[in-house]
């Protein structure tokens, strides 16, 4: 009878066993999955993100007042600033009820002071910007040290870009930020901001 006894605890121990491995391995595989494809959103109320091609990641939220829909396309740098190894800078596309709203550059360090005056006498930092052969200097809105406002054209020579750079003076000195913009699929950007690639001018 103990022998029966041991016998059915020694099963269900390896039982149990083997499904506390299988669920284990589920939820790393799934986590390995959703890394590759996908991120968890930063921001309160909004989706996690999902791929938009490429390096791009996509994700959606609503205004809580105007009920306006919200996409954000977001494409994080190949390398890190030397004041925060832990944050990469990001490209931010962000559309409301299928127009651009706004095309941010977010370093992810303080930024440099203002160098120049905007036409309507805003701040403005001058970048320097490599979209695959061609270079351009722009002089981007500053927005209270954080985040550089870019123009629409920079926006939409970026979107069929192969190699994208921002060259910009921060506060340990002028670093470049390097992007690998090539796999968006173009149909999501026009669907949620009314957005097509055209190659930058110099004006």
């Amino acid at each position: 009878m103990q022998a029966i006894r041991f016998s059915y605890q020694t099963l269900r121990s390896s039982f149990v066993a083997k499904v506390v491995f299988l669920f284990l391995m589920s939820v790393t595989w799934g986590a390995i999955a959703y890394a590759q494809t996908g991120t968890m959103s930063p921001n309160q109320g909004e989706s996690d993100g999902v791929s938009a091609g490429g390096k791009w990641l996509e994700f959606h939220s609503e205004d809580k007042m105007t009920g306006a829909k919200k996409v954000r396309f977001e494409l994080q740098s190949d390398n890190y600033f030397r004041e925060d190894p832990e944050y990469k800078p990001r490209v931010n596309l962000i559309c409301y009820n299928g127009k651009l709203k706004l095309a941010d550059f977010n370093p992810g360090v303080r930024l440099a002071p203002p160098n120049r005056p905007g036409f309507w006498g805003q701040p403005q930092l001058e970048v320097e910007v490599r979209i695959d052969g061609g270079h351009y200097f722009k002089g981007w809105n500053w927005e209270r040290g954080h985040f550089l406002s870019m123009d629409k054209g920079t926006a939409r020579g970026l979107l069929s870009a192969q190699v994208f750079k921002v060259s910009l003076p921060t506060r340990s000195g002028r670093q470049i930020a390097e992007f690998s913009p090539a796999g968006l699929d173009f149909a999501r950007v026009k669907e949620a901001c009314d957005l097509t690639p055209k190659k930058p001018s110099n004006d």
